[in-house]
């Protein structure tokens, strides 16, 4: 397990590590909580059906999933690297309990997963997203996505980005 990083200088929790299918409750239950406090709707039968199998959705197609995990083991935080066809793989499930945010601990989500990216030899992150995730928009755009026009969206999307690695 890496540590992503300290909220403080003398803590080592949030910490992130591996995900498995243990952790796929937790993980939909934040995932789900951070939709709906957007007024986005949770899709467990298609776009968020990846989390009911973590390890053959990702694992298995040599991607990786990570979670951001507390001291008493909740689930704060999580991303997703699902490949999509050679040297391109899409950042799925981004996402950051409420408590957490504003503390850059998205933006050092983001860099541990474009580091996991370019060590699985992944030439091209791909993104969908929300307009109104506007937190999330701004943190892709700074870290160099770029707004692509994408043949086909997942239903809540209404946003694609790239970025070469």
């Amino acid at each position: 397990m890496s540590p992503i990083g300290p909220m403080t200088p003398d803590a080592a929790w949030p910490r992130l590590k591996p995900a498995t299918n243990a952790d796929s409750g937790a993980v939909r239950g934040l995932v789900f909580t951070v939709l709906q406090e957007y007024g986005l709707k949770p899709d467990p039968g298609c776009t968020d059906a990846d989390l009911d199998d973590i390890e053959q959705s990702y694992l298995a197609r040599g991607g990786v999933f990570y979670v951001l995990e507390e001291q008493d083991g909740s689930i704060v935080g999580s991303y997703g690297l699902y490949p999509m066809k050679p040297g391109v793989c899409e950042l799925r499930k981004m996402y950051l309990h409420r408590a957490y945010r504003g503390k850059g601990l998205g933006r050092r989500l983001l860099e541990d997963a474009l580091s996991h990216a370019k060590e699985l030899g992944f030439r091209q992150v791909t993104l969908e997203t929300a307009s109104v995730l506007k937190e999330a928009i701004r943190l892709y755009e700074r870290s160099g996505f770029k707004p692509i026009k994408a043949d086909h969206l997942s239903r809540r999307c209404d946003q694609a980005y790239v970025l070469d690695l």
